[in-house]
């Protein structure tokens, strides 16, 4: 399993949020690329990198914290927020991403979704974000009624092999991973998956390894990370383990 330290950028600043709120934020830093190179000096190999300002606007509103990230760092980074468009898709990878990742745009636009996995392949990457174990879209903001195992089963049958499953309720909360939730994706993936939400110690890190699902290929983690509860060095050794 890998570690992927989220950079969530709004106002072009690194923030956290609670539970998707916009407006429950603590801003950690004025530049993400200080979040970015502090995160790979203490041995990072993946970063997870949100434009909140594009989720919010849907398009991409953060390109150049991507093209510097990318292009100064020596670092997979993998990118997602306001992805609606294959052009917008085509811009991120151009800015230097591994790895794309796109929500609203994979439940709502089919086309875009087939274009996408299609031109880019194992690039692409499909966040599923939940809340109550329902679909949430729109940067968090529409909640849907539609079980997360359906739409697992739905983008699974056009090609989608990579996922994200984010548990909205603990994101930003400290309060512990979504084990269950985790269980059940695990169960309806047909591919690979990795886990976000409620990350706040190395314990929570075994718990996730606990599982022994072996399509859980990474987790990511914000908050702690900013509040120092433990380093990505620590967390990586004990993925590595």
């Amino acid at each position: 399993m890998i570690l992927l330290p989220a950079i969530d950028i709004l106002d072009g600043k690194t923030v956290r949020l609670e539970q998707g709120d916009f407006e429950a934020r603590t801003v950690y830093d004025a530049d993400p690329f200080d979040a970015a190179r502090r995160w790979v000096e203490d041995g990072a190999r993946n970063l997870h990198v949100v434009d909140l300002d594009g989720a919010r606007a849907g398009a991409p509103a953060n390109l150049k914290h991507v093209e510097r990230i990318a292009g100064e760092l020596d670092v997979a980074v993998q990118v997602g927020g306001g992805l609606r468009t294959i052009e917008a898709v085509r811009d991120v990878i151009e800015a230097g991403a591994t790895r794309v990742v796109i929500g609203t745009a994979a439940y709502t636009d089919v086309d875009l979704l087939d274009e996408a996995v299609a031109q880019f392949g194992e690039r692409l990457v499909v966040s599923l974000d939940a809340r109550n174990g329902k679909l949430a879209a729109a940067a968090w903001s529409e909640q849907t009624e539609i079980p997360m195992e359906s739409v697992v089963e739905r983008l699974g049958r056009r090609g989608v092999h990579r996922f994200i499953y984010s548990s909205i309720d603990r994101d930003g909360m400290l309060g512990g991973p979504d084990l269950d939730g985790a269980r059940q994706i695990a169960a309806a993936v047909r591919g690979s998956f990795i886990y976000s939400g409620g990350i706040s110690s190395l314990d929570d890190i075994r718990a996730l390894l606990a599982l022994r699902q072996v399509n859980l290929s990474g987790v990511i983690v914000g908050k702690a990370l900013y509040e120092g509860r433990f380093t990505v060095g620590d967390a990586q050794q004990a993925l590595d383990r």
